[in-house]
């Protein structure tokens, strides 16, 4: 009887790892799962970057125009009804809310002092309106960086549990060779692969795009702080007229 314990506790063992251990069923929804997971990820990524794509490039060749034309000396109100006619574009929204704080503002004889806080006022609706346009800019940014963070642990969960899976079919198959083993790690290694093919885009995207945005809003910062110089420049004209 004494001689029988050791094989009572090594069945004991092995029944308890095995209960443990997930049904081959389970892991391989698992692995699939995992899979179509990443694949969506992988998709949406490349969703949202042809989409910052296009919205980056207009607002940079329309802001592009815009400055073109302040800068050519044309006066505000003719700027005023153009912009009217392309109030889709960010730099022109910044610009209408100077405009328009400007004008409310602008009524009666004002003095130096008032004329100082019209130009403020002036300037931070535009500041305001900038800070708007860049949130909106900044639309789809997170997404892309929770794609690059997560979908490298989530093809490492695939692989892992693709893995557990292939020693499972090794152990009920009761072969060792390389020619048993290499199918199973191969598709479990290839979750791995598909949440780098999803991270690694992702990222440079987010990057690439963050770069985009970050010089936009410094760049509508600094024509918000030119139209202010404006601004406060006719109003002194008009003072001395």
């Amino acid at each position: 009887m004494p001689e029988a314990l050791p094989d009572a506790v090594g069945a004991s063992n092995n029944s308890s790892i095995f209960a443990l251990s997930l049904p081959a069923e389970l892991t391989f929804a698992i692995v699939v799962g995992v899979v179509v997971v990443l694949f969506i990820a992988s998709v949406w990524s490349w969703a949202v970057a042809v989409e910052k794509f296009f919205t980056v490039s207009a607002v940079r060749s329309r802001a592009k125009r815009l400055e073109q034309a302040f800068w050519a000396g044309q006066p505000m109100e003719d700027m005023d009804s153009r912009i009217t006619d392309r109030s889709a574009e960010a730099f022109a929204r910044v610009f209408a809310a100077g405009q328009r704080e400007w004008r409310d503002s602008r009524r009666g004889q004002p003095g130096d002092d008032t004329n100082r806080q019209i130009v403020e006022r002036a300037g931070a609706a535009m500041d305001a309106a900038a800070n708007r346009e860049t949130q909106r800019l900044e639309s789809g940014l997170p997404t892309l960086a929770i794609i690059a963070s997560t979908t490298p642990f989530i093809g490492l969960l695939g692989t892992v549990v693709g893995i557990m899976r292939s020693f499972h079919d090794i152990a009920s198959q009761n072969a060792t060779n390389i020619t048993a083993v290499a199918p199973g790690i191969s598709e479990a290694l290839f979750a791995t692969a598909l949440g780098l093919f999803a991270a690694i885009p992702a990222l440079i995207f987010y990057n690439k795009f963050s770069s985009d945005v970050s010089a936009l809003s410094e760049r509508m910062s600094n024509f918000a702080q030119e139209v202010s110089v404006r601004l406060s420049r006719r109003l002194n004209e008009r003072k001395e007229a």
